[in-house]
């Protein structure tokens, strides 16, 4: 097994994406949610792959080992997303969590050739949310300002997660110190949120996006998580050539953090080299 290592790649802006590296085997790149980084989203589930898959674990710039920077509009949060694939060298699977699954997605729309395949874990895409949802998710947003406001930040992170979140994906993370990890991205966090209402290019709920996709892909969400991911889940399959659903009973929307073995084995099977097409 090899020892944890570093891999950084300059955007195109200039801006340095950094991440750490585990394993050996075949190439994945992680991108996580909203709230966290690489380290913190993907910490459960590595030690179920580090012996299959060299698991490559980019953040966002700000986060991280990543440079920061005041342009992190969804574009060029895709941008290096495609930069760090394209570093890399060989051909490479490609995993999102939450928003990361959205930039994974869209990454693939936008350079169909730059990954093999892809899973999605929990999509949360709210341009096909409902009103009632989106509500929902302003007014989780809201109380995140009002809380990092305060100096709350910790507490910011943990009502923000309160939209996607159950009640066992929270009592798992509380136990975790995942909040308090995150905490300090939320004025990170509100910046994304804001540039993400004023951008108007590709996106995963564009039919145009998801049908350039040439990968196969796996849209990975808990059986207990809310209704829109599911629904979002349901949107890729119809939309993407090769896609597929796979439920993992019993998880909510941070199946990562709590069924992190059920995870890496159906990660394992769809990227294993004798996977059949999906």
């Amino acid at each position: 097994m090899s020892s944890q290592r570093t891999h950084f790649v300059t955007a195109t802006d200039g801006v340095t994406i950094g991440g750490t590296v585990h394993g050996q085997g075949r190439p994945l790149v992680f991108v996580h949610g909203i709230i966290g980084d690489g380290d913190i989203d993907w910490q459960a589930l590595l030690p179920h792959l580090i012996d299959r898959f060299t698991c490559y674990l980019p953040s966002w710039r700000g986060r991280g080992l990543s440079d920061d920077h005041p342009d992190l509009s969804w574009g060029r949060l895709v941008d290096d997303v495609l930069a760090y694939v394209d570093s890399i060298g060989e051909p490479t699977g490609l995993v999102g969590w939450s928003a990361g699954g959205g930039l994974a997605l869209t990454a693939a729309g936008v350079q169909p050739d730059a990954v093999d395949a892809v899973a999605v874990v929990g999509p949360v895409m709210p341009w096909l949310m409902d009103g009632q949802e989106r509500a929902a998710l302003g007014a989780a947003v809201a109380r995140m300002g009002e809380l990092a406001a305060e100096g709350q930040l910790t507490a910011a992170a943990r009502a923000f997660a309160g939209f996607p979140f159950n009640d066992d994906d929270i009592a798992v993370a509380e136990d975790a110190g995942y909040f308090e990890a995150t905490g300090r991205y939320v004025p990170n966090v509100l910046d994304v949120q804001r540039q993400a209402m004023e951008y108007e290019g590709p996106t995963p709920a564009d039919p145009a996006v998801l049908g350039a996709i040439s990968a196969p892909v796996l849209m990975l969400l808990g059986s207990d998580t809310k209704h829109f991911d599911h629904a979002g889940a349901r949107y890729v399959a119809d939309h993407v050539p090769n896609a597929r659903i796979h439920q993992i009973p019993g998880a909510g929307h941070a199946v990562m953090l709590t069924h992190p073995e059920a995870l890496a084995e159906a990660l394992t099977d769809f990227f294993s080299p004798a996977q059949p097409p999906a």
